[in-house]
Formats: C-alpha cells, sequence, structure tokens
C-alpha cells in the first residue's frame, strides 16, 4: 500500500537547479515519505531564484492542506521566498515557513522529522536546530550520565555496519524512534537526530551505549537494539 505523504512538505530554494534537486535526492533516500520540491535556478536553467518556479513549488507543496517549510541557500533566495510568502492567499501562506537553516543540514534533519509525521512547528524546529548540532561533537555527549535507578533503561549493542552509523541507518533509527513515546539517547546524543547521530562518527565494531526514558522506554530499547544487530539491512 501507497504511503500517504507526510503532512508538512519541503521546499528547498537554490540558486542552482543542480543544488536543489541534489539536495531533493538526498533528503529523499532518508525522508521517502515526504513532499520534497526542489525550485533551483532560473526558469532557463542559468543561475538564479525565480519568482514563477518558487511559487509553484509552494503551491503545489501545500496542496491538500499540507504545510510547507521553506529553505534556502543564499540571502537573495530568502528574498525571493519571502516575496512569494507576501502574495500568497492568506490561508496558504499561513501554512508555511521560511527556515533559517544550514541548506543541506537542514533539509535532512526536517525531511526525516516531517517522515514521522510532525507537525509544522517541529520540522521546521528541526531544520533550525541542524545549524548547531552538526559539526564537531563535544566530549561531554558520548558520556552516559545518572546512576542504574534513576529511571532509564539501558542496552548495549555493536554496529555491524562496514561504513559506520552513517546517514542512512541514522536516518532509519530517528524515523524509527518517532513511533515510541521515548526519550533515546545513543551514546549521549539525541537519536532523534541524525545529524547528532552522525556526528558520533560511530564506526563498525564500535559499541552503542543506549539509553531510553519514558513511557515507552522498553520498547524503544528493544527496537533500537534489534536494528543495530540486524544491520540496518546493510548486513
Amino acid at each position: 500500500m501507497t504511503r500517504e505523504p507526510a503532512p508538512v512538505a519541503l521546499v528547498l530554494v537554490s540558486h542552482s537547479r543542480a543544488l536543489a534537486q541534489g539536495a531533493v535526492e538526498l533528503a529523499g533516500q532518508m525522508a521517502p515519505g515526504v513532499l520534497l520540491i526542489a525550485a533551483g535556478g532560473m526558469q532557463d536553467g542559468g543561475l538564479g531564484t525565480s519568482y514563477d518556479t518558487v511559487e509553484g513549488a509552494v503551491v503545489e507543496a501545500t496542496q491538500d492542506g499540507r504545510s510547507a517549510v521553506v529553505l534556502t541557500d543564499l540571502g537573495s533566495a530568502v528574498l525571493t521566498a519571502e516575496s512569494v510568502l507576501d502574495l500568497l492567499d492568506e490561508d496558504v501562506a499561513a501554512r508555511v515557513r521560511i527556515a533559517d537553516a544550514p541548506f543541506v543540514e537542514g533539509a535532512v534533519a526536517a525531511a526525516v522529522t516531517a517522515h514521522g509525521g510532525a507537525d509544522l512547528t517541529t520540522v521546521l524546529a528541526s531544520a533550525v536546530h541542524a545549524g548547531s548540532t552538526f559539526g564537531t561533537a563535544d566530549e561531554s555527549s558520548a558520556s552516559s550520565s545518572g546512576s542504574p535507578d534513576d529511571g532509564v533503561l539501558r542496552a548495549t549493542a555493536v554496529l555491524r555496519n562496514p561504513l559506520g552509523l552513517h546517514a542512512r541507518p541514522a536516518a532509519v533509527v530517528a524515523r524509527m524512534l518517532a513511533a515510541y513515546d521515548a526519550r533515546v539517547r545513543v551514546n549521549g546524543a539525541n537519536a532523534a537526530s541524525v545529524l547528532e547521530l552522525m556526528k558520533l562518527g560511530a564506526k563498525q565494531g564500535v559499541t552503542l551505549e543506549i539509553e531510553t526514558e519514558g513511557p515507552q522506554a522498553a520498547e524503544a530499547r528493544d527496537a533500537l537494539v534489534a536494528a543495530v544487530e540486524g544491520g540496518f539491512g546493510e548486513v
């Protein structure tokens, strides 16, 4: 059965048609249930941003009552997107937000969040948060906190993937955990964030320290352990 698109779509506005299409392809690999629309370049294929192209993308993204988050690569792309929003019907414009976020990292983070069925505010926050989570991990993020009697459930699992915890399995984890009412950490990183998982740099053979808490902590822990031990379908 075909999965219905997520309630929040993404529009990726770039000065380069190829860059916009590439970002859509990358994010789409991690979030196949999200409508992703590239709005890159001028209508003749040259570099720049086209009002008509962006408008068409936003209108398509917001059909059937969907909301949309718009990500842009450079300042003038923001101006084009803002001009489009200024002239949209009020009911449509109310369902669109422009993210102050890194173009590629924000698109990936927002797409994975949207795939889980999150609302507009949550997807927007995920894109914005990507600007502060993508980079070198703090030493503190790799350490566990708390004691055995603090209500946190713990488990370990050895990473089997030849390429380690790269983009695809990180996205699988983030999407999977969206179904559980639980907070999950892997080696101290927020497991709901694909970018935080990726920046761990976990390689094959690394033991992952899993901590979960919340109403469905046990279910989330067991599902994550099974996914790691199963190699995310890559081994």
